[in-house]
């Protein structure tokens, strides 16, 4: 029995499938010259976290979503960042995107207003080798010794296998005259020598990325920290024997002048004591005890007016009490 040929499509019958197809998608979502386009689109990128952002679309009715897509120049192919008719005005580059540090990569956004869409909005091709922003590393503990200082520091994000990076440490000692003095470094415990000791000194670190082009990508500085370098032993007994003999100075004169007071406290309590000295208006009492100055001072108090007692039978309240008038009685 013999087999049933394949069908085949004629070329012009499958060309016209193919414009149906077209047609059809475009039809899915029309694109209107009356929504605008996303505008100041943007990649902010820190520490290799990047996110790319634009500015809202404003409209009088409606919601507007917003789908974000990107590509590679190696792959010119628009593939979704997991940002499909979403509301926010940002979106998170996937974990796929983060690990291409080396990659250009291109990325566009449009919004979308149910069935109506903008324009895609471009964003410039963008490298986070080259284009993020590398923050100041972490300072995790110091140590000093009389001449120097211990560092350990940590990058500001996760090295992958290959990274070259370098610490760029400027330090200086903190005074008015102080000279800023730098040292590179590429590990991430370092040492900063050649120090006074007991003396304060301040660093700051930043963090340099060596780039596929050779160029080193610099990070920002960290908040400066101040530290004291230590005394040696030998400067620490030479400033404790000192101590220890005027110390010990100190107490034998202390105790000399104790003993000395207590040998002669009685001539001490002699000295000590006030002159017994009579007053001078007293001495001049006992030499004239009739002046007329003291009896002046002491004079007894004025005499005080007498009432005058009338016996009984006397008169009225009110009457003259004269002799006239008792005569006066006595002929009545």
């Amino acid at each position: 029995m013999r087999g049933r040929a394949p069908l085949r499509c004629p070329p012009l019958l499958l060309l016209l499938l193919l414009l149906l197809l077209g047609s059809a998608r475009a039809a899915a979502t029309e694109t209107s010259p009356h929504l605008p386009a996303p505008k100041n689109v943007e990649v902010y990128s820190y520490n290799f976290q990047s996110l790319l952002r634009w500015s809202p679309v404003a409209v009088e009715n409606g919601s507007v979503l917003y789908t974000a897509q990107y590509s590679t120049v190696s792959y010119p192919t628009w593939s979704g960042m997991g940002c499909a008719q979403t509301p926010q005005p940002w979106c998170w580059f996937p974990p796929e995107l983060r690990r291409r540090r080396r990659w250009t990569i291109l990325l566009r956004v449009r919004a979308e207003l149910g069935t109506l869409a903008s324009a895609w909005a471009h964003c410039p091709p963008f490298v986070a080798q080259a284009n993020t922003t590398l923050g100041p590393p972490r300072v995790n503990n110091v140590s000093a010794s009389p001449k120097s200082l211990l560092v350990s520091v940590s990058p500001p994000f996760t090295p992958e296998p290959g990274d070259l990076l370098q610490y760029l440490v400027s330090y200086w000692e903190n005074s008015t005259s102080a000279t800023e003095e730098k040292l590179s470094e590429s590990k991430t415990l370092f040492q900063i020598g050649n120090l006074k000791e007991s003396t304060l000194y301040c660093f700051s670190v930043q963090v340099q990325l060596k780039i596929y082009s050779g160029h080193l990508l610099e990070g920002q500085q960290s908040a400066p920290k101040c530290h004291r370098t230590a005394l040696s032993e030998a400067t620490r007994a030479g400033y404790i024997i000192p101590l220890f003999v005027l110390a010990l100075v100190a107490v034998n004169l202390v105790a000399g002048a104790l003993l000395f007071l207590w040998k002669r406290r009685q001539k001490i309590k002699h000295w000590a004591q006030p002159p017994l000295e009579i007053p001078s208006h007293f001495k001049e009492f006992l030499r004239d005890p009739g002046s007329a100055g003291w009896e002046e001072l002491y004079s007894p108090a004025e005499e005080e007016p007498q009432a005058l007692v009338l016996g009984e039978g006397s008169g009225q309240e009110g009457e003259d009490p004269s002799p006239q008038h008792l005569q006066g009685q006595d002929s009545h």
